[in-house]
């Protein structure tokens, strides 16, 4: 009698082991091994001719006609590079990265944010000597600067820049930056405000009177 229970159960068993292996063959075949992601080589919205790929998410380079929701997306994409950059000490890509996020914040007029990446950025240039990258980093930060009213380190940044390209003998940077100087002079000339002198001379008059 035991040695009866002992195949009927046996049976059984095996009987329910060859159905739970129907069941993972048949979700197996549903659910594929999603295939390993090659890393790409280039790291840098700015150094990509077609698109870029992260996890099957394609980012556009940027053009003129975006939609903030549209850039929010790219700047998913490359903080997720820049990260993956930092993580394995790529630095000279990573220093392209908070570059490129630095542009897309000042599309979205997030200055504060675009000025503190393009900071980060020109640290990383600075320690690898890629000059052509700090001449570059220089002169938009300056360019965030003036529109955060900071007209005076703007300057500073654009004579660094041109010093250094001269030094380089880049005089195509050279005239770039002295050209975004005329460009801070015309800023700094456009803050003061004529309105305000003429509104306190106003009040001025209607006391003497």
């Amino acid at each position: 009698m035991k040695f009866s229970l002992i195949i009927f159960f046996c049976a059984i068993s095996f009987s329910a082991s060859a159905q739970w292996w129907r069941v993972d063959l048949h979700f197996n075949k549903k659910h594929p091994v999603p295939p390993y992601i090659q890393p790409v080589k280039d790291h840098s919205i700015g150094r990509i001719k077609n698109t870029l790929k992260l996890n099957n998410l394609k980012v556009q380079p940027i053009t003129l006609n975006e939609s903030d929701y549209s850039i929010e997306i790219k700047s998913v994409a490359v903080m997720q590079l820049a990260k993956h950059n930092m993580r394995f000490r790529i630095y000279n890509d990573a220093s392209y990265n908070f570059s490129d996020l630095a542009q897309l914040y000042a599309r979205l007029h997030r200055l504060s944010e675009a000025k503190w990446y393009f900071l980060q950025s020109n640290n990383i240039s600075r320690e690898e000597n890629d000059d052509k990258h700090t001449i570059s980093n220089l002169g938009n930060l300056a360019l965030i600067k003036i529109q955060l009213g900071d007209v005076e380190s703007a300057r500073a940044d654009l004579l660094e820049a041109r010093d250094l390209a001269r030094a380089r003998g880049m005089q195509t940077d050279v005239v770039e930056m002295e050209k975004r100087m005329q460009l801070l002079d015309l800023a700094a000339a456009t803050a003061v405000k004529p309105d305000v002198k003429y509104a306190e001379t106003a009040g001025s008059e209607k006391k003497a009177l």
